[in-house]
């Protein structure tokens, strides 16, 4: 299932680099790189450049803030000298500590408990608890299908007993950041991608860098239009695989960002059955009402919070909940391949491919 999203995410790239290809002005050259360096998955930055050296510069501190935030974000590993959420995590003596943090975790723990209150805690990074053991299943079950099974109900509501939000303590001013209850976990994978990128794309365009496109894993943003000053075509991939159609949709974004949720990419099989990655807080199974929902928003960190929490509500409240924000649109494809839009979504939408 990696592969398969390696190889997604490898043509959605492809897609941005043939597009932006076509109509592409005399004023600047069109540059790819990629790296597999961060968050799991695959980096692709494309951009318009003066020179190779222009945009290898430009690139090479893109990567260099997004590896610093994969460093910061992972629950997985240490770094020597670095306190990150792995640290965060672990306990000593059966209980967590008060941990001295980056300003950057702070800032973005804050942002997730803003993001669990819009949410109606659809969104929440303290259900680290209930998602490791779904994580484990799901590795065992992909490493070995033969004996794959599911993790008990019985112990997936012991470990809800302790997602509790409100007992993830931030103090902003020291820095510091506390797990008070010694069995919870947090777990940011619903927010960590979109935020790092959208933290990198702020920072071009703060220096008044534009022509720019960051994709990883599928959480694209991009930084103005083309070189050109066209939007750039970006595609939302087809999940069904013996569908000739690769894109169900073509947008044109400039400045936007689009992000992905879907079953279709991490999951793992269970007597024939798929069982994916977005665990719905309410049932703590993999919510079954969608195969991707679509979001497009100017904040990638929005629109990966957004895009996992709407695939864990049933359509008319996850309707409700966008067109209540400024700025978000969003599509949902369903099991039956019905797709279903927001008020303003086809206004992104271009509806044929030169």
């Amino acid at each position: 299932m990696k592969k398969k999203a390696l190889l997604c995410v490898l043509l959605c790239a492809m897609l941005l680099q043939s597009i932006g290809l076509a109509g592409c002005g005399k004023k600047t050259e069109k540059y790819t790189t990629y790296s597999f360096d961060y968050f799991d998955t695959v980096t692709t930055i494309t951009g318009y450049a003066d020179s190779q050296k222009a945009f290898d510069e430009v690139a090479g501190e893109i990567l260099e803030e997004l590896g610093e935030y994969h460093k910061l974000f992972t629950i997985y590993h240490r770094y020597d000298g670095m306190e990150n959420l792995c640290t965060v995590n672990e306990t000593v003596n059966g209980a967590h500590r008060r941990v001295t943090v980056d300003p950057r975790i702070a800032e973005m723990l804050l942002y997730a408990k803003d993001m669990y209150e819009k949410t109606d805690g659809t969104v929440n990074v303290a259900m680290g608890s209930v998602l490791s053991i779904w994580h484990d299943y799901r590795t065992e079950g992909v490493e070995e299908p033969w004996a794959a099974k599911l993790p008990e109900t019985d112990e997936l509501q012991e470990a809800a007993a302790h997602t509790d939000i409100h007992k993830l303590e931030i103090d902003e001013a020291a820095c510091t950041v506390m797990l008070t209850d010694p069995d919870m976990k947090l777990d940011v994978g619903a927010i960590a991608k979109g935020y790092a990128v959208e933290m990198a794309a702020r920072s071009l365009e703060e220096k008044g860098i534009s022509g720019y496109v960051i994709n990883v894993g599928g959480n694209v943003r991009t930084v103005g239009p083309k070189g050109d000053g066209t939007p750039w075509t970006v595609g939302i991939e087809n999940p069904e695989e013996d569908s000739e159609k690769g894109y169900l949709a073509y947008l044109e974004l400039s400045g936007e960002s689009l992000v992905t949720s879907g079953s279709y990419q991490r999951y793992y099989v269970v007597d024939g059955k798929r069982y994916h990655h977005i665990i719905d807080p309410e049932t703590l199974f993999p919510s079954e009402g969608y195969v991707s929902v679509s979001v497009v928003t100017k904040s990638s960190a929005d629109g990966d919070a957004l895009s996992t929490a709407l695939f864990c509500m049933d359509f008319e409240e996850g309707l409700n909940l966008v067109e209540s924000l400024e700025g978000v649109e969003a599509m949902w494809l369903l099991p039956d391949g019905t797709k279903k839009e927001s008020s303003g979504f086809a206004n992104y939408k271009k509806e044929t491919m030169e």
